[in-house]
C-alpha cells in the first residue's frame, strides 16, 4: 500500500478516495454517485475525463478498486501519521516515552535513542493494564462494601436507638413506679397526721365547749342568787376539775419531710442496683461471624444456620464462629462466668488486639484458650461436660486461668508475657451467655 499515493485512489470528478467507484468501458473509475451527477447534466452518458461514451447505463462496480480503497480507509484509521514527515507511526522511543516515525528515529533529536516495535511496547503494557484491571475490580468491591456498611450503619442506628429507648423506658418506669410509692407514703402520712389532729383538734373542743357552759352557768348563777352560787360552786368546780390541764400537742405532728427527701436521688439510686445487672464482658456485634445472632443486651449468643447479610468489615470474622469481647485489657485482673451448658461445642479464652480475624489463621498465634469437642488447634481440650466456665486474666502477671465454678476445680492455667491489649473471645456452634 505505500507504492501509490492517495491520488491513484481518488475519484476524478470529486478528488476523495473512491465511494463505490463504477468502472467505465474506457477504464475510467468514478464513484458511483459522482458519476450519476454528471450525466444528468449531460444528454449523453459520456466519460468526464476522455469523453468517450458508455455502453452501459448501469457501470459495472470496481471491486478491486473499492476494497484498495477500503483497505486503504481502514489502515488510515488505525496507523497515526507523524506530524514531522507524514509517516506511519511504527516504532517507540524509551528515552522519550512517545511514538515515532522511521524518518524520527535516524534524526538528530533521537541520537543514541532505544527504539522498540510499538506492538512490543503495547503487549508489555498490556500486563500492566491488566493490574490496573483488578485494582478497578478489586476498588469496586471495595465499594461495594462501604455501600452494604453505610446501609448497615443506618440499620445499626435504627436498632440501638429502639434499643436505647427501650433500656431507658425500663429505668423510666422504674423511677415512675418508685415517685409513686415515695407519693403514695406521703400521702398516707399525710391522712394519718390530718386524722390525729382532727381528734387532737375535736378533744381540744370539747374542753372548750365544757369550760364555756360551766362558765356561763356560774355566771347567770351568781347574778341571780349568790347564796346558790356559793352552795353549787364546789360541784360545778368538780365537774371540770377534768379540764383544768390544758391538752398537750402530740411531737411528730408534723410530715417527716427529711425521710422523704433526704438522699432522694441516692436512694433511688441503691435501689434500681437491686433491678439492674452489670456483666464484666460485653458482647461486640461488630466483630461477630455472620452466623451468630447476638441477643439486644450482647450478653449472649445463637448459632444460627443461616448467616446474616452483614458487612465484610475488617474486626469481623469470617471463617471461625467468633466473637470478641466489645472492651479490651491492657493492665490489672480481670473475671467473667459464661454459661455453657446449652452448648455442645465451645471455645473460650483471649486473643491479641492485632491477631487475624480473616481466614483459617486465628488460632495459629496470640490466643490462649479452652475448648470443649472442637479442634485441636483451637486450644487446651476440655472433656468433661460443663455448666459454667470462669475465664480469669491477671494481665500483668501474665496469666489466664480458668476454672469451674460449680465445683470450684481449675481447668488449666497459661502463663505467657502479655505485649499488647487482649480481647475476650467466644468461640460457639450453638448458645453461650456471659453471666
Amino acid at each position: 500500500m505505500d507504492s501509490f499515493s492517495v491520488k491513484d485512489i481518488s475519484c476524478p470528478v470529486c478528488c476523495e478516495i473512491f465511494r463505490a467507484p463504477v468502472l467505465l468501458s474506457c477504464s475510467h473509475s468514478f464513484c458511483k454517485e459522482c458519476l450519476q451527477q454528471f450525466w444528468l447534466t449531460k444528454t449523453t452518458r459520456e466519460c468526464p475525463v476522455c469523453w468517450r461514451r458508455s455502453s452501459r447505463d448501469d457501470p459495472p462496480c470496481n471491486l478491486v478498486l473499492k476494497n484498495l480503497c477500503e483497505s486503504f480507509l481502514k489502515k488510515e484509521r488505525n496507523e497515526e501519521l507523524c506530524s514531522l514527515h507524514g509517516e506511519i507511526l511504527k516504532l517507540f522511543c524509551l528515552e522519550d516515552k512517545q511514538p515515532v516515525c522511521v524518518v524520527c528515529r535516524d534524526s538528530q533529536k533521537h541520537l543514541n535513542h532505544t527504539f522498540r516495535p510499538i506492538s512490543e511496547v503495547v503487549s508489555s503494557h498490556k500486563e500492566e493494564l491488566k493490574s490496573l484491571q483488578e485494582k478497578l475490580k478489586h476498588r469496586e468491591k471495595i465499594k461495594e462494601e462501604c455501600v452494604k456498611i453505610f446501609q448497615h450503619i443506618q440499620c445499626q442506628s435504627e436498632r440501638t436507638e429502639r434499643q436505647i429507648n427501650l433500656e431507658f423506658e425500663k429505668l423510666h418506669q422504674f423511677l415512675r413506679d418508685e415517685e409513686e410509692i415515695a407519693l403514695t407514703a406521703l400521702r398516707e402520712e399525710k391522712e394519718r397526721k390530718n386524722q390525729m389532729m382532727q381528734e387532737k383538734f375535736e378533744e381540744i373542743n370539747r374542753h372548750i365547749s365544757a369550760l364555756s357552759h360551766t362558765i356561763t352557768d356560774l355566771e347567770k348563777m351568781m347574778n341571780a342568787n349568790q347564796v346558790l352560787f356559793l352552795k353549787n360552786f364546789p360541784d360545778a368546780m368538780e365537774r371540770v376539775q377534768s379540764f383544768r390541764s390544758d391538752p398537750q400537742l402530740a411531737s411528730g405532728a408534723l410530715i417527716d419531710v427529711a425521710h422523704y427527701l433526704g438522699n432522694l436521688p441516692f436512694r433511688a439510686w441503691k435501689k434500681m442496683q437491686d433491678v439492674v445487672q452489670n456483666t464484666p464482658v460485653i458482647l461486640d456485634p461488630n466483630t461477630a461471624y455472620p452466623g451468630l445472632l447476638l441477643s439486644d443486651d450482647l450478653t449472649s449468643l445463637v448459632c444460627s444456620t443461616n448467616s446474616q447479610a452483614l458487612p465484610n468489615n475488617p474486626e469481623r470474622f469470617d471463617e471461625h464462629s467468633c466473637v470478641l469481647g466489645s472492651e479490651g485489657f491492657n493492665s490489672g485482673t480481670h473475671c467473667w462466668d459464661v454459661d455453657v451448658k446449652e452448648s455442645s461445642s465451645w471455645g473460650l479464652g483471649v486473643t491479641t488486639a492485632s491477631n487475624q480475624r480473616k481466614g483459617y489463621d486465628f488460632f495459629d498465634r496470640g490466643v490462649w484458650s479452652v475448648q470443649h469437642r472442637l479442634f485441636e488447634e483451637s486450644g487446651f481440650p476440655v472433656e468433661q461436660q460443663l455448666e459454667r466456665v470462669r475465664v480469669q486474666l491477671d494481665f500483668d502477671k501474665g496469666t489466664v486461668s480458668f476454672s469451674d465454678p460449680v465445683s470450684n476445680t481449675k481447668l488449666y492455667t497459661f502463663t505467657t508475657t502479655f505485649t499488647e491489649t487482649v480481647f475476650p473471645f467466644f468461640y460457639s456452634f450453638s448458645h453461650l451467655k456471659i453471666l
